[in-house]
C-alpha cells in the first residue's frame, strides 16, 4: 500500500497499538514492517495464527514470554568471541526457562491452537546449558561454589579480610591513636582497607598513604600492621579474578556451541511474542476473522472503526458483487468519512491478517492496493489550495488504479464552481470504472447521485438522518440516495414555507408543496427542554442541600489532634472540643488556651499518634489531679478536692 493511504487511514495508530501488546523489540519491529499482503495463501495462514491466538488468550491471559531484553547485546558479543557476563548468562538462563515452560504451556493447548502448539516443538531447551548456569551464577554474580578452586580462594579471602578489620578496629580503639583518628570507621581506597587519620597527625601513625579527603583535612592511611595481610589479600583477589574469568570463559563456549539452537529460540519466542500480540489485541477490539477473496468482493457485517471503538455506530457495507461503485451522500457529520475509513482500514488490517471488529461471516476482498483521497489536503509548503491538491492525488489515482484497486474518494469535485466539480467528478468515476476499479465516494451533488441511479455498475448509499431531532444516525443505507435534507432541516428550524418551497423550484427545476410536511419549531422545543433540564438541576441541588443540613456536622479537629497554631508559629495538642463562638481548647507548652478553629491547621492526626482507647488525662491533668480522680472513682473522699483550671 502506498503511504498516502497509510497515512489518510492512519494504519500506522494501529501498529502502534499493537506494539503495545508486544513485549520484545524485535516483535515489535516485525510488527513495524506488518503491511497488507496479496497473497491469499499467505494471509489466511498468518489469519489462522491470529486466530488460535485468540483462542488461547481467550482462555489464559498468562503467556510464558520472554522479552528478550539484552539477547541482541548476547549475540553480537557471541560473534566476536567476547567473555559473556554474569548478568548476560543469567538473561539467557531466563530465555531457556521460559523456553520450558511455554513447552508445558502450549501442551494442552493443542485443540485450540493446533497449528501455533507446534512451532514450540522446534525450540531447544537446552538443559545442560541452563543448569550449568544456574550452577555458576547465583544473583548476576558467580557463585563461591562454582568450583572447588574458587570455594577455595574466596575462603581464604574472607578470613583475611575478617583478619584485616580486627587488626584495624584495635588501631581505632587505641588510646594512644585517639587523638589522631578523624573518624572511627574502616573504609577501602584502590582496594585496600584503610583508616581515617587527620592530616596534621598523618605523620604520627606509620603506614601507607592511599588518599585524602577534597578538603584535605582527613588522609586515609593503611596502618604498617596490616600491610602483609593485605599483599596476601591482594594476591588472593588476583587468583579469584582468574578462576572467575575462567568459569566464565567455560560457560561462554559452552553456550557457542549451541549458537544455532540459540538463535531458533531466539526466532521462535521473539515470533509467538508477535503473535500473541494480534491475539491480545484481537480480544482488546472485539475482533474476528474474515474470510478473503480475489473477485473484489467485500461484505462487512455490523464493522465498527478500529479506533473508535465499541461506541462506533455499526456499518454494513457490501460491494463488488452486483455494482462496482458506491456513491454515498448525507449531511456533513453525518458519518460519511468514518465509512469510508473504516472501509479502507478494516481491509488494511484484514490483509495484514489481523481480526477485525466485524460480526462473523463479513468477507473481504484481497486488493493490491487501496488508493485514497480524503481530508482537505492543504499543502501550505507547496503552495497548493485545497482543491489542486484534491486534483494532484486524483489525478496519481487514475495514473494508478485497476481492476485489483479500491478506490476511496471523499467529497469527490469539491472546493471549487460547483457545476465544474459535479462534471470533473462524474468523469473521474467514469474512467476509474473503466479502468476496473472498486470505487466508494461521497458527495453533495445531486447531478452525482443521479448518475449513480443510471450508470451501470453504481449504486447510491445514504446516511441516514433523523429529521425530528435534525441528528443524523450514523447508519449507511445502501440502494437509497439521500434526502435533501438542507429545506428539511431549515423548515423544522423556522423558516417560511414559501422560502423553502421557492429554493426548491430553483435547485430541481420542479415546484413541491412543503405543507404536507410538519413545522416544529425546533428552537422553542429546545429552549423548554433547556428549561426543564435547569428545574430538575434546582430540584436536585435543593435535595442535597437538604441533605446537608440535616446531616450532624463532623467536628473539625479531634481532642488528641496535633495542631498548628498559625499566630503562634508552633503546634498545640487539641484538649477540648469547640464551643459555640468556633473555639477549641488548645494545650500549648503545658498551658490550655482557646484558639479560633480559622487560626489552626491540623498537623498530625490522634490516630498516628496514640493508640486506640489511649487515657488523654495523662496529658491534660496534673499527677496530683489524676491520683485523686482514681481515688474518687473508687469511692467518695470527704474534704478532697480536685483543682480544675480555668479554661
Amino acid at each position: 500500500m502506498n503511504n498516502k493511504t497509510t497515512e489518510l487511514l492512519e494504519y500506522n495508530k494501529i501498529k502502534d497499538i499493537l506494539k503495545g501488546y508486544a513485549l520484545s523489540e524485535i516483535a515489535k519491529n516485525n510488527i513495524e514492517k506488518l503491511e497488507p499482503s496479496i497473497d491469499k495463501n499467505k494471509i489466511e495462514m498468518d489469519m489462522k495464527e491470529t486466530t488460535e491466538a485468540r483462542n488461547v488468550v481467550n482462555i489464559s491471559s498468562s503467556i510464558p514470554l520472554h522479552s528478550l531484553a539484552g539477547i541482541n547485546g548476547i549475540k553480537e558479543k557471541l560473534d566476536k568471541g567476547i567473555i559473556l557476563s554474569p548478568e548476560d548468562l543469567e538473561t539467557l538462563c531466563g530465555l531457556l526457562k521460559e523456553i520450558k515452560k511455554m513447552k508445558r504451556f502450549m501442551e494442552d493447548k493443542q485443540y485450540y491452537a493446533p497449528t501455533i502448539s507446534s512451532y514450540i516443538h522446534s525450540a531447544y531447551e537446552m538443559e545442560d546449558v541452563r543448569e550449568e548456569i544456574e550452577k555458576c551464577i547465583v544473583r548476576g554474580a558467580v557463585d563461591d561454589r562454582a568450583t572447588s578452586a574458587l570455594w577455595k580462594i574466596r575462603r581464604k579471602i574472607y578470613a583475611l579480610e575478617d583478619k584485616i578489620k580486627v587488626k584495624l578496629e584495635a588501631v581505632l580503639r587505641n588510646e594512644k591513636y585517639k587523638t589522631y583518628i578523624q573518624d572511627s570507621v574502616i573504609s577501602q581506597r584502590n582496594g585496600r582497607y584503610v583508616i581515617p587519620v587527620k592530616s596534621s597527625y598523618r605523620k604520627d601513625i606509620e603506614g601507607s598513604i592511599h588518599d585524602k579527603s577534597n578538603t584535605g583535612s582527613t588522609t586515609f592511611i593503611e596502618p604498617v600492621e596490616v600491610k602483609k595481610a593485605q599483599d596476601e589479600l591482594e594476591s588472593y583477589r588476583f587468583e579469584e579474578e582468574k578462576e572467575v574469568y575462567r568459569i566464565l570463559s567455560t560457560l561462554t563456549n559452552l553456550v557457542c556451541d549451541y549458537k544455532r539452537e540459540l538463535n531458533i529460540n531466539i526466532e521462535i519466542m521473539s515470533n509467538y511474542d508477535f503473535i500473541f500480540a494480534k491475539g491480545k489485541y484481537s480480544k482488546a477490539i472485539d475482533g474476528r476473522k474474515v474470510n478473503f477473496n480475489t473477485k473484489n468482493y467485500t461484505n462487512i457485517i455490523k464493522g465498527k472503526h478500529p479506533l473508535i471503538g465499541q461506541s462506533a455506530v455499526p456499518l454494513d457495507f457490501k460491494i463488488g458483487e452486483n455494482y462496482k461503485g458506491v456513491i454515498i451522500t448525507g449531511p456533513n457529520t453525518g458519518g460519511k468519512t468514518v465509512a469510508l475509513k473504516t472501509l479502507g482500514l478494516i481491509t488494511m488490517m484484514a490483509q495484514s491478517a489481523l481480526h477485525v471488529p466485524v460480526d462473523e461471516g463479513s468477507k473481504i476482498g484481497i486488493f493490491g492496493d487501496i488508493l485514497v483521497d480524503i481530508g482537505d489536503g492543504q499543502s501550505i509548503e507547496q503552495n497548493l489550495s485545497t482543491f489542486s491538491s484534491h486534483i494532484k492525488n486524483i489525478i496519481n489515482i487514475l495514473d494508478n488504479a485497476d481492476k485489483y484497486t479500491l478506490v476511496i474518494l471523499d467529497e469527490i469535485g469539491s472546493g471549487t464552481d460547483p457545476g465544474e466539480g459535479m462534471g470533473i467528478a462524474i468523469s473521474v468515476l467514469e474512467e476509474l470504472y473503466d479502468k476496473g476499479a472498486t470505487i466508494c465516494a461521497t458527495t453533495h451533488y445531486n447531478e452525482i447521485k443521479n448518475f449513480a441511479e443510471k450508470h451501470e455498475g453504481f449504486i447510491n448509499g445514504s446516511m441516514e438522518f433523523d429529521i425530528e431531532t435534525l441528528k443524523p444516525l450514523y447508519k449507511l443505507n445502501i440502494g437509497k440516495p439521500g434526502e435533501s435534507n438542507a429545506f428539511l432541516i431549515a423548515l423544522r428550524l423556522g423558516m417560511e414555507k414559501k422560502l423553502i418551497e421557492k429554493a426548491h423550484e430553483i435547485a430541481y427545476k420542479e415546484k413541491v408543496d412543503y405543507s404536507q410536511y410538519k413545522i416544529v419549531n425546533t428552537n422553542k422545543l429546545e429552549e423548554t427542554k433547556i428549561n426543564e433540564e435547569k428545574i430538575e438541576k434546582i430540584k436536585i441541588l435543593e435535595k442535597k442541600n437538604n441533605q446537608v443540613k440535616d446531616k450532624p456536622k463532623e467536628p473539625l479537629f479531634n481532642i488528641g489532634d496535633s495542631v498548628f497554631i498559625t499566630f503562634m508559629n508552633r503546634t498545640g495538642v487539641i484538649c477540648e472540643a469547640e464551643n459555640s463562638k468556633g473555639e477549641y481548647g488548645v494545650m500549648v507548652m503545658r498551658k490550655k488556651i482557646r484558639v479560633n478553629k480559622k487560626r489552626l491547621s491540623l498537623y498530625i492526626d490522634k490516630e498516628e499518634l496514640y493508640p486506640e482507647d489511649y487515657d488523654f488525662d495523662v496529658i491534660f491533668e496534673s499527677k496530683e489531679n489524676r491520683k485523686k480522680n482514681k481515688v474518687m472513682n473508687k469511692r467518695h473522699v470527704d474534704g478532697m478536692i480536685i483543682n480544675i483550671e480555668d479554661k
